[in-house]
């Protein structure tokens, strides 16, 4: 394709035409989505933003204040993996997690960049390992949810409540959103093909103008569909 004709494409088409050529190139097949141009999720008509679906693992998300008390005076987070969303990043910086029966989860991972609330997302599978009898929440509904106490270099930092496991959730541009035909708040289906195929329902959409087309799911849900970067994925309403 002539480089001319690519500065005319959506950034979101641009990177899956990379992504495809890196991974003919290697011999691998491509991971799961779906292709710009192809018609996802819904009969009729085409979308050019292809659908990444990822599993979210257990991790926080801080307020400046605690990162300080954790790492010390004045301490940034490092990005060390950018993710998916623009902006957002997987830090060099871990903390341990103290659970109520004195079992603990260390290197929990801290995402960037630092947030105005604290907030631990966990799967089920390490609620129970920990003790913990945690609520099923959509991100930053933290009202009346369990605390926990964290661990860094520099100190310990009490969390009075913020543990929750995250509602899966799909992110949407607001042009995604209009060609599936929801808004925010809204909840979708998504379909995961394979030999232990699945339909998760009650997928919250999230829409802003921020936003490139992504699933999140946790853990549990990745292994119990044997979710794989080739498994077809498709939302439905």
């Amino acid at each position: 394709m002539a480089g001319n004709n690519l500065a005319n494409l959506p950034r979101s088409v641009v990177e899956e035409l990379v992504r495809q050529a890196v991974y003919s190139r290697a011999g691998k097949p491509v991971p799961a989505g779906c292709d710009p141009g192809r018609s996802c999720g819904k009969s009729g008509g085409t979308h050019p933003n292809p659908l990444v679906v990822n599993v979210s693992a257990r991790h926080c998300h801080l307020t400046q204040e605690a990162v300080e008390q954790l790492f010390g005076k004045g301490h940034q987070l490092t990005p060390m993996k950018w993710l998916y969303q623009e902006g957002q990043f997987a830090a060099k910086e871990s903390v341990t997690l103290i659970g109520p029966r004195s079992r603990v989860i260390s290197n929990l991972r801290i995402l960037g960049p630092c947030r105005t609330l604290n907030q631990v997302e966990l799967a089920y599978t390490d609620a129970i390992a920990l003790g913990y009898d945690i609520p099923l929440r959509m991100s930053g509904d933290i009202a009346g949810s369990t605390g926990c106490m964290l661990m860094g270099p520099a100190g310990y930092f009490e969390m009075p409540e913020g543990v929750i496991r995250a509602k899966r959730h799909v992110h949407m541009s607001p042009a995604d959103a209009a060609f599936y035909g929801v808004q925010a708040g809204d909840y979708m289906k998504l379909r995961i093909g394979g030999e232990c195929g699945i339909i998760l329902e009650n997928m919250l959409v999230r829409v802003d103008d921020s936003f490139k087309l992504e699933v999140h799911i946790d853990t549990d849900e990745g292994n119990a569909c044997a979710l794989r970067p080739d498994s077809h994925c498709e939302l439905i309403r």
